[in-house]
Order: C-alpha cells, then sequence, then structure tokens
C-alpha cells in the first residue's frame, strides 16, 4: 500500500493528460465559464469542496482544467470506490490523477502539501432523485473538515451549474426499489452493496430520450477560502459541523447566484437553443 501511496504522490499533470485535443471537442459541446478563480490561493494547498452533479462524469474534469489553467494549481480529485478497478475506464480516470477517496491516501496527499478536491455527497448525490437538482445530499458526513483540520488546509467552496439542466429524470432509485420488491429491498446485494439504494443510479434522458446529454452551458465557481488552521485546537466535536455548514452554505449561495447568471445568459447559439429544448 506505502508504494502505491508513494506512485500516487508523484503524479504530475502531463501534455498527455491535458491536451487541447482532448478537452477542445468536450468544452465546445458545454461552453463553460468560470468564475471567481482569483480566489484561489497559489502560495499554498487548498482543499476544493464542491457540489456533485448529476452521474458525476460531466464537470469533474473540467473544474480540475478550469482551477489548472487560471492558477497553475492542480488539484488531486478523490473518487468513489466504485470507479476502480473498471476495464478501460480506472485507467483513463487515474491518467487524469484522479485517486480513491479514502482518509489514508487524502492524507499522504496533504502530507505532501498538493491541493486535493473532494465531493462529500459522493455516490448519494450523483445518483439523483427527482427534484434534487444541485442539491447537497451530505448526510451526517463531516470526513473533509477533520481533514482539513488535520492539515490546517484552507476550504475553497465551489459550485458547478449545467450539469443537471442536460439531463431529465425519469425513474430515480425510489422508483427503481419499489419495483424490485421487499424481499430484494431485504437482501445483503441491497443493503451492502447498493447501500440501501443509493448506489442505484436514476434513468436520465438527454437529448430525445437518448442519453446524450443536452449541450447545456457549464458554470463554475470558486468561492473565497474558509481558513481552518485557527480550529485546530478546539475540539473537533465542536467545530465538526460549523465549518461544514459554512461550506455547504457558500456552495449552496454559489450555485443560487450561477442559476441567476445562467438565467440572464443569452449567448447560447442557435443549435444549442434548438438541442437544449428536445
Amino acid at each position: 500500500m506505502q508504494s502505491q501511496i508513494k506512485d500516487l504522490l508523484e503524479f504530475t499533470p502531463s501534455d498527455n493528460s491535458y491536451t487541447d485535443k482532448l478537452f477542445r471537442p468536450i468544452e465546445a459541446y458545454f461552453s463553460p465559464k468560470s468564475y471567481g478563480t482569483e480566489n484561489i490561493p497559489q502560495d499554498r494547498p487548498v482543499l476544493f469542496v464542491g457540489n456533485h452533479t448529476i452521474y458525476g462524469v460531466l464537470d469533474p474534469m473540467m473544474i480540475v482544467r478550469s482551477i489548472y489553467q487560471s492558477r497553475g494549481v492542480f488539484p488531486r480529485s478523490l473518487a468513489d470506490h466504485m470507479h476502480f478497478g473498471v476495464p478501460l475506464w480506472t485507467p483513463y480516470i487515474k491518467s487524469m490523477g484522479i485517486v480513491e477517496g479514502t482518509r489514508e491516501i487524502c492524507s499522504a496527499l496533504m502530507e505532501n502539501k498538493q491541493s486535493v478536491l473532494v465531493f462529500p455527497g459522493g455516490a448519494r448525490e450523483v445518483f439523483k432523485r427527482k427534484g434534487e437538482s444541485y442539491k447537497l445530499v451530505w448526510k451526517e458526513r463531516t470526513g473533509f473538515v477533520k481533514m482539513a483540520l488535520e492539515h490546517g488546509y484552507d476550504i475553497v467552496p465551489f459550485a458547478s451549474v449545467g450539469p443537471d439542466h442536460a439531463y431529465s429524470v425519469m425513474l430515480d432509485a425510489n422508483d427503481i426499489s419499489k419495483g424490485l420488491g421487499a424481499r430484494f429491498r431485504n437482501s445483503q446485494f441491497y443493503q451492502k452493496t447498493l447501500r440501501k439504494g443509493d448506489m442505484i443510479p436514476p434513468i436520465a434522458r438527454g437529448i430525445g430520450l437518448t442519453a446524450i446529454p443536452r449541450p447545456e452551458r457549464f458554470y463554475f465557481s470558486f468561492g473565497k477560502p474558509i481558513a481552518t488552521a485557527h480550529l485546530q485546537d478546539e475540539k473537533q466535536g465542536d467545530v465538526l459541523f460549523p465549518v461544514r455548514e459554512q461550506v455547504a452554505d457558500a456552495i449552496n449561495e454559489q450555485i443560487a447566484e450561477l442559476l441567476a447568471i445562467r438565467e440572464q445568459d443569452t449567448d447560447k447559439g442557435i443549435l444549442r437553443k434548438l438541442l437544449t429544448a428536445l
């Protein structure tokens, strides 16, 4: 394990990972805009914390690219265990510097003074239910605050708007679970492997009845850093949830701001107007 972590620490952004050839068609399709990148510190590593959008694969790499291009900071993204061990997909995300979101790996990255990016909502937040667009689903999780406190990292809250407009949820985990029957819902597979339904992805449509996402513009926002170093001597039980809620409030404020910007954005082009209407 130690040798594997050492290999992770030695990762550096390469021309093969972040080439215009790779991202040009993706960025042309979603036309992302970023706001508040000036809030990202360049003199110290930070913990980026944000909202996870539907399916969790459309925007994360564009967010990292925005940070990297605007500030020269390359955050290492933490991903759910389900992404690892998948042929083709796992080597691809590893080539982008994405690592498994374990406490040990996160701690090693921070000890190595690397910036880290995390979505506390994890799989539950990407597998949206109806009516959960841009909603934070963090349950009782405070792990990211613990990591920031232990290593004295500032937290940079960020928000993403656009991806949840690219899909319409037709059936969510609640609908699917009902159809599976009570016996299945009581099974070990459902309770443990599917995490009581949290790991059931929604069935959603993009353009027409297809799974192709509508070409909605993506909007990213980065807020002012939230300091944690001054809280290291405090009892964790007294500060974990207040800091967590401070971060959540900052993200929700940015989501609201980006939604307002989206409403006023008329620069969509004829093709985007046609396709997003389907």
